[in-house]
């Protein structure tokens, strides 16, 4: 009998604390999972599912490691049936397709050498082809909030699996949104690292050069505490890639669609009211915000299937197909035969990576110390109306997330409140490879922001920057330092005639400098207060920073240019030599 009421909502962190302090134990945990498992076995989330049998050696051999240096020591998770586990079959959704491996994946492998409980296999849509969860001979996957909705694919049942307490982490694959678009239709988080960040060896390939493996979790803290863990090059795999962990830090501005944004299925208008609350939220994170022109990210993300890349799923999978006639399910076969087809020749191929470096090159430039943000799905569907449209209602689905591997971008898909009653509302969170940090920091900014007093950005190029004799003014407001910026090419920078010495920022019509500074958040309770303290010529206004966004910050009268010593040539107050 368990020592304690175990949640639905398995985390890392609560596990261990109760393993900690002895009041619950693994194999406790395991028999509660399986008792989940069969409970839920209507709802089509196992392929294999968790067994006392298969799960034992791994609770044994948590008495050999030690709790304190194994991070995940106890932690059940799930794995999705393309990934390998030693010695259990991998199907990939398709029975004849069966082999049995005898290696973990690269990612599996370290999560065991972690402490993790690997506890089976889930269902998925056949051959990681969909992202509905409705195209397995398996079962569809039923939605854990509403089953006559569809849960996501194609990594529904890793999905599934961790919302209805089956484990406390899931790993999924993502080529087109396979691991977001589950993640936001049923209340998760839902981590999509760079391209070649973890291996994908031992992962049934479905485009090889755009697979990802992926996590699903309750919180941020559980999907970066698995990419702490899973992160690294592996020389056994091709396409891996030797990306370090991603430092955390704020992005510079947030960018969003500068169009009105379309939904569809039965639940579009209330979609759509929530990515506007989302809107709102996002708007409030004191971080610079751009309207972009999203166009062409749509027109990458129509390459993945209305292109030449599907071929890649017909090279990886097209002789089992042929060799085994109707062992595929019938709508996945149809989408993999459109790889076959002649227009998908040598030129078209080169024509589509032509036009792709454009794409990333342009979402370099946008996308530099900032992050995008969109929708996670298109919309939502009944399994029923899935099935009565199993091509459109997908495609719809992943109308914000194909572009995503194509143009090498990370994502995090998070939870933005509800669209309506059980059904929850997801956005993710894109940025370069190379930008992974300002993912983690945006989405915790976002995930925070509800629960927050209301502040401002301020900025400050003087005594009150960190280390000068005013900085305590800004503790004393209740405010935080945020980053260091600089401002546009629009400002001279005097030193004032006063005791103590104190710069000026004046903006120019012509001829102006850019001036480094630093960015605050202080409450707006303590901002009045603040405001009044600030003696003339210096004041409070609005200052224009190098990527063209406008806050709060310290600006000068300019009448005081007159006499005061001009220093704009050093560019910040710190350059400044006492007594100049």
């Amino acid at each position: 009998m368990k020592s304690i009421e175990i949640p639905l909502k398995l985390t890392v962190n609560w596990l261990r604390e109760k393993y900690e302090a002895n009041v619950l134990t693994p194999n406790e945990v395991m028999e509660v999972i399986i008792q989940r498992a069969k409970e839920d076995e209507e709802k089509n989330i196992w392929i294999i599912a968790p067994n006392m049998d298969h799960i034992q050696p791994y609770l044994d051999r948590l008495s050999t490691i030690d709790f304190h240096s194994s991070p995940l020591w106890g932690v059940p998770f799930a794995i999705k049936d393309n990934i390998d586990l030693a010695h259990m079959p991998t199907t990939a959704g398709c029975a004849e397709y069966q082999y049995i491996p005898s290696e973990h994946a690269t990612v599996v492998e370290r999560l065991v050498n972690a402490g993790a409980i690997p506890i089976g296999k889930t269902n998925l849509d056949q051959f990681a082809t969909g992202l509905v969860g409705t195209r397995s001979p398996y079962g569809e996957t039923h939605n854990s909030l509403r089953p006559e909705l569809i849960s996501g694919g194609s990594s529904s049942g890793s999905a599934v699996s961790v919302a209805r307490g089956q484990a406390a982490f899931s790993l999924g694959t993502d080529t087109a949104g396979s691991g977001r678009v589950p993640a936001a239709l049923n209340n998760l988080v839902g981590l999509k690292p760079s391209l070649g960040a973890w291996s994908t060896l031992g992962v049934v390939p479905a485009c090889a050069s755009l697979d990802c493996v992926t996590v699903f979790s309750h919180n941020l803290e559980d999907a970066y505490q698995v990419d702490t863990i899973v992160r690294g090059y592996d020389e056994k795999d091709r396409w891996s890639r030797d990306l370090a962990r991603p430092k955390r830090e704020l992005p510079k501005k947030i960018c969003l669609p500068d169009n009105d944004l379309p939904f569809y299925g039965p639940y579009a208008q209330e979609y759509k009211q929530a990515w506007n609350q989302a809107v709102q939220r996002i708007q409030r994170l004191n971080i610079p915000i751009e309207y972009i022109d999203y166009q062409f990210f749509a027109e990458a993300a129509a390459i993945l299937y209305d292109g030449p890349f599907i071929a890649e799923r017909w090279a990886e999978l097209g002789g089992f197909i042929d060799e085994h006639p109707g062992a595929s399910f019938p709508v996945t076969e149809k989408i993999l035969r459109s790889g076959c087809q002649s227009k998908y020749d040598a030129a078209s191929v080169f024509q589509s990576m032509h036009k792709l470096q454009e794409f990333k090159r342009k979402a370099s430039r946008i996308l530099k110390n900032a992050v995008l943000v969109t929708p996670t799905a298109g919309g939502t569907w009944t399994r029923e109306q899935v099935f009565e449209d199993p091509i459109q209602t997908n495609s719809k689905l992943g109308l914000y997330t194909n572009h995503c591997n194509l143009l090498d971008l990370s994502a995090v898909a998070v939870q933005a409140g509800n669209a309506s009653e059980n059904l929850p509302f997801g956005i993710t969170f894109f940025a370069l490879s190379q930008g992974e940090g300002l993912l983690a920091e945006a989405c915790k900014q976002f995930l925070t922001n509800d629960s927050k007093e209301a502040t401002t950005l301020v900025a400050v190029c003087g005594l009150h920057m960190r280390g000068f004799p005013l900085e305590k003014q800004m503790l004393e407001h209740g405010a935080t330092f945020i980053r260091e910026a600089v401002t546009a090419e629009k400002y001279q920078f005097i030193k004032l005639a006063t005791e103590p010495q104190k710069p000026g920022l004046i903006r120019k019509h012509s001829g102006g400098k850019a001036i480094e500074l630093e960015i605050w958040e202080m409450p707006i309770s303590s901002f009045g207060s603040f405001a009044k303290s600030i003696p003339a010529p210096l004041g409070l206004g609005k200052i224009e920073l190098d990527n063209g966004a406008e806050i709060p910050g310290f600006i000068c009268e300019g009448y005081a240019a007159e006499g005061a010593v001009d220093i704009t040539e050093a560019g910040s107050w710190r350059r400044v030599p006492l007594g100049v």
